[in-house]
């Protein structure tokens, strides 16, 4: 029986419609415990490769055989090995396509709705990795916000929808993953813009996203309003589209809040960031759409694969809303840290464009989960 490939995005499809799936992970013990494909219904077993070399007799008993059977490791090899062996016992097997190399770089556009005057917003969904970017559209015009270094997929969607990418924005210099944000201006001729209290030590030019600078796309009434929402960063800059949607960048989440500590300036941000999310957000609309810059856990995707909820909700139920006293509150984000993100200082030099590592090690660089939050 010849297995099959199961590609990313038919593993993505699987996790936002809650379907069943066995995952035999074959990495190391370490690597599954720090980062795996995440699925409400989804069972998994870690058995090492190398435990494997000499068959899979001595696994058989704890596979299902009334469950889709995926085979998962780093970049396909060994899961293809481990599946045919699997295969030659009965079972039907497939294995990850591209390993979970491709499983960190697979993105997926959802439409997160439409707005005035005929425009429409996509979220891109970065499955493998908790981050989420961003595309509005209006009258044959995009633009893109924070988007990941997988440039071509932005691209490609545009031309699919006869967009013409005209502005690039970064919320803040990213520290989890590298931004795309210069290549695809670059390569389309696109304005990209950064806030300049993150940017004093980029080597290249671009545009000051400055508090109340409006941008319009399109020749429609859609603007993206920045506002200053330091914490995460110093330079933080969330946007109101459409009078509608706030893209909160990494200083708000569905479950949680931003992590102030990523330019080990925790304590010296943490004001700015209790500042942002208890006042200057306090402020605004309850009915705003928070639309993120990462998802934490998978019960944060609706049903449709987005990430969003609105702001009144999340006053609601995010308990680092809800933190009265300011001591607790600077307790809480300076000491309920998850570890710094994998080269999480290299990933910033290179959004500083001051290193130009090349393809492969920009993906080492990347590999693991998003740790941007507070725990």
């Amino acid at each position: 029986m010849a297995v099959k490939p199961m590609t990313a995005k038919e593993v993505t499809k699987k996790v936002i419609n809650k379907e069943s799936l066995f995952i035999l992970d074959v990495r190391n013990e370490d690597a599954f415990q720090d980062w795996k494909i995440e699925g409400e219904n989804f069972n998994y077993l870690n058995i090492p490769y190398f435990d494997l070399l000499d068959g899979v007799e001595e696994i058989m008993d704890k596979l299902p055989k009334d469950q889709d059977i995926l085979v998962v490791c780093a970049k396909e090899g060994s899961s293809i090995m481990v599946a045919d062996m699997l295969s030659d016992e009965g079972l039907d097997v497939s294995y990850l396509q591209g390993g979970m190399r491709a499983w960190s770089e697979h993105l997926e556009p959802v439409k997160v709705g439409d707005l005035k005057d005929g425009g429409e917003l996509y979220q891109f969904v970065r499955i493998g990795k908790g981050c989420l970017s961003y595309m509005v559209v209006s009258n044959g015009e995009a633009a893109i916000i924070d988007s990941t270094r997988m440039t071509d997929v932005y691209i490609e969607f545009a031309k699919s929808i006869d967009a013409t990418i005209t502005h690039v924005f970064d919320t803040h210099l990213h520290a989890d993953h590298i931004s795309g944000g210069r290549v695809i201006a670059e390569n389309t001729g696109a304005t990209y813009w950064l806030p300049p209290k993150d940017a004093e030590e980029v080597t290249f030019k671009y545009e000051a996203l400055e508090d109340g600078r409006d941008v319009t796309i399109g020749n429609t009434t859609i603007n993206i309003h920045a506002l200053y929402s330091p914490g995460h960063t110093i330079g933080s800059t969330s946007f109101i589209v459409d009078e509608k949607y706030l893209l909160s960048g990494d200083i708000l989440f569905i479950d949680s809040i931003g992590r102030p500590d990523l330019a080990g300036m925790a304590e010296d941000w943490v004001g700015d960031l209790r500042e942002s999310l208890y006042t200057r957000y306090k402020a605004l609309s309850d009915e705003l759409i928070v639309l993120p810059a990462h998802f934490m856990i998978i019960e944060e995707l609706n049903s449709d694969g987005s990430v969003a909820k609105k702001l009144g909700a999340l006053y609601a139920e995010n308990h680092g809303l809800n933190i009265e006293d300011e001591g607790e509150f600077r307790k809480l984000v300076t000491e309920n840290l998850p570890p710094q993100p994998n080269a999480y200082q290299e990933i910033r030099q290179t959004n500083m464009g001051k290193i130009a590592p090349d393809e492969d090690k920009q993906r080492e660089m990347e590999i693991g989960p998003n740790r941007c939050a507070v725990r």
